[in-house]
């Protein structure tokens, strides 16, 4: 069996061309971006934060796969893309000569991510729950035209920076967020993110950690 690396992933074009694609059906749907920007960041994250808790480096290693990988089934359909990039996933890793229980442990984090069905599993899961969950940003808004009828475009416009904080010694992982109110208002945001937000939570206590969330200087949670 053959030891694929995150970098193997980056650099497949049969990945790059799933991701790009699904992205395309998103942008058609209307929905925030989720290519390269979206997973490459997630996989950052997510890495960062199993590295932080001295998770080994083939744990890190697979942690990045399975959030660079964990939307590229919408590219068959938003409905249960979880589930369909969890096969797509199983099929491309295993053509790829990846030993089984890596293309387990990849495929479930995949599987449990999306926020109807997701549950922290394990700690890849959770760390990929954790990273995808919390990349609000305003650069994922692809017209800043819809802000004015959609509230998803309009939370993520209104966020004018984000930043986790991982704080080993208080064992917390901290979602720091500047919202302009102007554009949309603090209850805006868990109108839509609160399902999120609890996911998280559930996520960081896999993890041993403790889920924060700061808006504009305040702890909300």
């Amino acid at each position: 069996m053959a030891k694929i690396t995150y970098k193997d992933i980056v650099n497949s074009q049969e990945i790059r061309t799933y991701i790009q694609q699904a992205d395309a059906s998103l942008l058609a749907l209307g929905y925030t971006e989720h290519s390269f920007a979206h997973v490459t960041n997630c996989a950052k994250v997510a890495g960062e934060i199993l590295t932080a808790l001295n998770y080994s480096e083939n744990d890190v290693e697979l942690v990045k796969i399975a959030a660079y990988m964990h939307d590229i089934g919408n590219v068959i359909n938003r409905v249960n893309h979880a589930q369909t990039g969890a096969v797509m996933a199983f099929r491309i890793l295993d053509k790829m000569g990846m030993p089984s229980a890596d293309v387990a442990a990849i495929i479930t984090a995949i599987g449990y991510h999306d926020d109807d069905t997701a549950f922290p599993v394990n700690a890849i899961a959770a760390a990929v729950i954790l990273a995808d969950k919390i990349d609000v940003r305003r650069s994922r808004v692809r017209n800043s035209d819809t802000i004015a009828f959609d509230i998803h475009d309009r939370v993520n416009y209104a966020v004018e920076s984000s930043k986790v904080v991982l704080d080993m010694v208080a064992k917390t992982v901290t979602l720091r967020l500047t919202i302009n109110t102007d554009i949309c208002s603090v209850i805006d945001y868990f109108e839509i993110f609160l399902n999120r937000m609890l996911l998280c939570r559930k996520s960081a206590d896999v993890l041993g950690l403790h889920f924060k969330l700061n808006v504009n200087g305040q702890d909300l949670i």
